[in-house]
């Protein structure tokens, strides 16, 4: 056997010279071609190399207070219908054309309109754009089939009942907003109006407030070899205004009830936990004094394991598993939110450490705080934008304001290079002690203890 020769070493310098750390940029993402369609749409494509499954996503401005108030929750049903069938395909022959190509639609709508997303195959994209173009355009709203989406969100109502998030959200808004808000009720409608929609309704809804006019189309992926533009006008660009369109108009910012510094605790007897949501009036995306602080300013109080909330409730008390804040945008104004479950028998004391927090916060940030906060906001951006999904929503859901991604990456600059001055005093801008709380769990284990706190009516409704 021949014996292996040992392997020559390679000589060692004796000083290795330190390459230089350079600090990382904050990052932008990527510049889009916006082009406008012959319908009057606006368009933004992102080329993202090696992203062969493209993203599509249709924006189109629709304020939920255009519902007639008697079948609100009727966006929702028009929604959940506009792929199960068009004027030439019945509901399962359409689902065979998606099936067949590996295309997928989603519809849904919230607070600042209708939001359609089609995903399909690099190769396939004219197919896919041209069956969401019938989407949109001449859908069939088949009886039975708006029936079935009525029955189901029916359920969905009983089902959200039951569980503790959405009912604290629920009842949230309902004490947030101005009774007479569109609002203070559910995005999906009640029991009663969603019971009251007719296929009729779904159909003249649709031909009022789902057109091309207003809308923004954005495409992302891997879009090397295409005329991106030509396909959407060939297919998307076709889509023509109907002749009953109402514009959505100016919007309108969203009153606030007068009452809202309070305490409500729905009361489900025997819970073993209590959801906390507690809020307060936040900024949109176009204050005049910059977007930027917020989101750093939800993640530092809130937004991790390590911010100021649960390093008491969580680490030091062991009362929850989390708790959460955030800044929420609206068209108009804006909710500071916070929300987490606590196990019921500290209920009342975990809301005075939260609320204590929460009004600490008016007292200021430390330098080191803001600076961790938004390094981590910084650094991680490349790996939240790294899909075209990912950079197809956010361009789509600021297209609703007016904005597109140039936005967010002036933002994560922003963030960079934000100090605890501007922090603390944008902070301090919103939140001012005045708080509406609510409370889900078993009331007779804590209420005597939150009216005890002192910080506001408290009133206890049945679940």
């Amino acid at each position: 056997m021949t014996a292996i020769p040992p392997r020559a070493r390679m000589p060692v310098p004796e000083a290795l010279a330190r390459p230089n750390v350079v600090a990382p940029q904050p990052y932008s993402l990527p510049t889009p071609t916006r082009f406008r369609l012959s319908n009057g749409a606006k368009g933004l494509a992102y080329d993202l190399p090696g992203q062969y499954v493209l993203s599509v996503r249709m924006a189109i401005p629709m304020p939920l207070r255009v519902e007639p108030r008697e079948v609100e929750g009727v966006a929702t049903i028009m929604a959940r219908t506009l792929d199960e069938g068009t004027a030439r395909h019945t509901s399962v022959a359409f689902a065979r054309l998606l099936e067949r190509r590996g295309v997928a639609i989603g519809c849904g709508v919230g607070d600042s309109g209708l939001s359609v997303e089609l995903d399909v195959a690099k190769h396939n994209l004219a197919y896919g754009l041209d069956l969401l173009r019938q989407c949109l355009a001449e859908p069939a709203f088949p009886e039975d089939e708006v029936a079935r989406q009525i029955a189901t969100r029916l359920a969905e109502i009983e089902q959200e009942r039951s569980v503790a998030s959405h009912r604290a959200a629920a009842e949230f808004a309902a004490t947030f907003f101005d009774p007479d808000a569109r609002a203070a009720r559910p995005v999906g409608g009640t029991a009663d109006t969603v019971a009251a929609i007719s296929r009729e309704a779904v159909v003249a809804f649709h031909a009022r407030h789902v057109a091309p006019a207003e809308a923004t189309v954005v495409v992302a992926g891997d879009l090397a070899g295409l005329d991106v533009v030509s396909e959407v006008e060939a297919t998307l660009g076709q889509w023509q205004t109907p002749a009953g369109y109402l514009s959505p108009g100016p919007w309108q910012p969203t009153l606030l009830a007068e009452d809202r510094a309070r305490i409500v605790v729905v009361d489900r007897p025997g819970s073993v936990q209590t959801e906390l949501m507690v809020g307060a009036p936040g900024p949109d995306r176009h204050h005049p004094k910059g977007w930027a602080p917020y989101p750093l300013l939800g993640f530092l109080v809130g937004g991790s394991p390590t911010a100021r909330i649960d390093t008491v409730l969580r680490e030091d008390k062991g009362y929850t598993y989390g708790i959460r804040s955030t800044f929420r945008p609206r068209r108009r104004g804006g909710i500071f939110v916070t929300a987490g479950s606590v196990r019921s028998e500290v209920s009342s004391d975990a809301l005075r450490l939260l609320l204590d927090v929460l009004d600490g916060g008016r007292d200021g940030f430390t330098s080191d705080e803001v600076d961790q906060a938004a390094q981590f906001l910084v650094l991680t951006a490349p790996s939240r934008y790294a899909t075209a999904d990912t950079i197809a929503d956010e361009a789509a859901s600021l297209s609703y304001d007016g904005l597109d991604t140039e936005f967010t990456s002036r933002n994560l600059g922003e963030v960079a290079r934000m100090d605890a001055d501007r922090a603390g005093a944008a902070y301090r801008e919103f939140v001012d002690g005045r708080w509406t709380v609510v409370l889900v769990g078993d009331a007779a284990g804590f209420v005597a203890d939150v009216r005890a706190l002192g910080r506001g009516d408290v009133t206890v409704v049945p679940n």
